[in-house]
């Protein structure tokens, strides 16, 4: 009788893969549509996502994108009120601006940061939640500058970031919404 010992062969690559991959992958741009096609603005969530590199390329990281996307438009918002706010000669309308001011600075500094890390834990409820106040605070500020009265040049663009904050908050609570629905 012979000695040998049974020498197997590594599986091969293409073997390999398809354990890994059990089912086809969708390239980032299909999922990016894909999942554009399950919020309120479609074109405003491609045109949020779209062009970031890299890419995102699973849910958990067009969920977390969108939530900067949020975050950077709401920081620039911020930005611009309290630019509005040392030029303002209206006293009515600083006391607006100011009280926008207000509710926007820690929305910007620490709710939605905490909203962003939170996604990445997997809480998503919570996320969503905060995301879903700071929705609610550009409501109040678009309240408040229309209460004032403000009908100057400067109210125009305000009120535009306004609701396109608004609007990448829905979104991005959609992204968010589905991705739990997916889990």
């Amino acid at each position: 009788m012979k000695n040998s010992s049974a020498v197997t062969s590594p599986p091969s690559l293409s073997l390999f893969l398809l354990l890994l991959l059990p089912f086809p992958a969708q390239s980032s741009d299909d999922l990016i549509d894909t999942i554009c096609k399950g919020t309120p603005f479609f074109d405003l969530c491609e045109a949020s996502l779209r062009p970031l590199s890299p890419s995102p390329s699973d849910p958990k990281s067009i969920a977390s994108a969108i939530a900067n996307v949020v975050l950077s438009n709401m920081t620039d918002t911020l930005g611009y009120i309290q630019s509005l706010i040392r030029h303002s000669q209206d006293p009515a309308a600083e006391r607006a601006l100011a009280q926008c001011a207000e509710v926007y600075r820690p929305v910007v500094r620490f709710n939605i940061p905490q909203a962003i890390e939170a996604m990445r834990r997997g809480e998503f409820g919570f996320a969503t939640y905060v995301l879903g106040d700071a929705e609610k605070q550009t409501d109040s500020c678009q309240k408040w500058i229309n209460s004032a009265g403000a009908d100057d040049e400067s109210s125009v663009p305000l009120t535009a970031r306004n609701k396109l904050v608004k609007n990448l908050c829905d979104v991005a609570i959609s992204v968010i919404k589905s991705l739990m629905n997916g889990r």
